[in-house]
């Protein structure tokens, strides 16, 4: 033991291990170079954003890098276009080598879903259920109708729709609503030949008023009196008036 501790301080022996030494760092950076070389340590460039990016924006900037690509998924997003990327892998400023792919998520279409019965519904109630339908309330137009706020008809694109049509989800629905004012216009009646009180009859059956009542020539008996004309009068250009408009007459024997 003791040659073995002697020998150790021996010029020797520090010349052997001072060798040994310098061997060893020579052969860790002969392998750490070599490593790099063979890897390209250190080279490479950074991921571009895509997010955001239409799938054709997207392709082009990582062509432009030397890089692929590969969609992994497609999801449906409210409000978003389909074919944008939502998500990417490695993120941007990832630096990657040349030809690495990169992994994308992009939005796709929206699925159809069937349209809900909205029918004879308020607007509160129908705007609720479209909600719950992933659907929006599109333009609203109100017609005359005895019913307030009460859903007439529906339409998408333009076209008419009813209950268990396919409609895609996230869809603006028109709606026509009734005002609950009813019919504010009604048929002029035709009160020619008529009596008096038969026009007063045929008026107040339509919700419009005698108004002025004339006589022509010489009127013996004014109950028996015929109207030969009336203002308004029925025509191509008119044929409707409103409630209670005043209809003039003219009696003749």
């Amino acid at each position: 033991m003791s040659k073995f501790f002697n020998y150790l301080k021996t010029k020797t022996f520090r010349k052997n291990l001072i060798i040994a030494g310098i061997s060893i760092i020579t052969f860790l950076l002969v392998i750490f170079y070599s490593l790099g070389f063979y890897t390209h340590h250190g080279e490479g460039r950074p991921v571009p954003k895509l997010k955001g990016l239409s799938i054709e924006r997207a392709v082009e900037l990582l062509e432009a890098e030397g890089l692929r690509y590969q969609i992994n998924d497609s999801i449906y997003l409210l409000d978003k276009v389909p074919g944008i990327v939502v998500e990417q892998d490695p993120d941007p400023n990832t630096n990657v080598k040349a030809n690495r792919t990169i992994y994308l998520i992009i939005t796709r279409d929206a699925p159809n879903i069937k349209f809900p019965d909205i029918g004879g519904k308020t607007y509160l109630e129908v705007r609720s259920i479209l909600n719950n339908y992933q659907l929006k309330v599109g333009d609203t137009s109100y017609v005359s109708d005895v019913a307030r706020d009460v859903i007439i008809s529906s339409s998408f694109g333009g076209n008419m729709i009813t209950k268990g049509q396919q409609i895609p989800k996230g869809s603006k629905v028109d709606l026509v609503l009734g005002d609950g004012l009813g019919a504010s216009e009604v048929d002029i009646p035709n009160l020619l030949g008529l009596n008096l009180n038969e026009a007063r009859l045929s008026l107040l059956g339509s919700s419009l008023i005698l108004g002025g009542v004339t006589f022509e020539g010489s009127v013996s008996d004014s109950l028996g009196a015929k109207i030969i004309r009336q203002f308004p009068a029925i025509s191509d250009s008119i044929n409707k008036v409103s409630i209670g408009t005043q209809i003039d007459v003219v009696l003749s024997n």
